[in-house]
């Protein structure tokens, strides 16, 4: 029989090993680029710099994409162009055909887990056939489908709290291929929410594909 210290040892470094290889960078497949040639400059108080290197998001080796087919709804339910299940359809192409284009102002829509998920990470690809930035972007997690209690904020750039949800103090960003891949650190609901103010190109808000990844509770 090993003595206590011992065995208390070879535990803790037993579970250290399955921790660090739960740990692995989160994989996204990203689309091809659309736009070509030199984009117009963008300037804006909050914007991000170009070319920042990203770090991989690191998630546990039982995350899925949750997202896939699920219900989608919106603050815009006629959307100028396209319909709401291209925003979980897997075509991430931005192609005409392949995104949907919501009225002006503050929108929302919103992803129906069906049930309450450990949230990892949530990607989101807004319009990249095109270099710019779109406002006022939150995303926030719920198990309340009207976002009244219990919401986790994972992601705010709203900079002067025009969308009156708070101010954040995330960088606003250039649209790519690459999209944008947010960290969630395992907030817990049912529904995502992402909300945009329209964008330096124009007042309408849109959506190629969100993906929301983790575990189910």
């Amino acid at each position: 029989m090993l003595p206590r210290s011992l065995t208390l040892a070879l535990t803790a470094l037993a579970l250290a090993a399955s921790a660090g290889a739960a740990d692995v960078p989160l994989k996204v497949e990203y689309p091809k680029p659309l736009f070509a040639g030199t984009p117009r400059p963008i300037s804006l108080a909050n914007l991000e710099a170009a070319n920042t290197k990203r770090a991989d998001i690191m998630v546990s080796a039982d995350v899925k994409l949750l997202s896939k087919g699920k219900t989608v709804t919106s603050s815009d339910a006629l959307p100028v162009i396209g319909e709401l299940t291209y925003l979980t359809d897997g075509d991430k192409t931005g192609i005409d055909g392949a995104y949907v284009e919501l009225g002006p102002g503050v929108q929302w829509v919103q992803v129906d887990l069906g049930a309450t998920a450990k949230v990892a990470a949530v990607a989101v690809w807004h319009f990249h056939s095109q270099a710019r930035v779109y406002h006022d972007v939150i995303i926030q997690v719920s198990d309340d489908k009207d976002f009244k209690k219990g919401v986790t904020t994972i992601f705010n750039n709203d900079d002067d709290n025009s969308a009156k949800l708070g101010k954040g103090s995330d960088k606003s960003y250039v649209e790519t291929n690459h999209g944008r891949i947010l960290e969630a650190k395992g907030a817990a609901g049912r529904y995502v929410r992402l909300i945009s103010n329209g964008n330096t190109s124009d007042e309408l808000n849109h959506y190629c594909e969100v993906e929301v990844f983790g575990t189910m509770k």
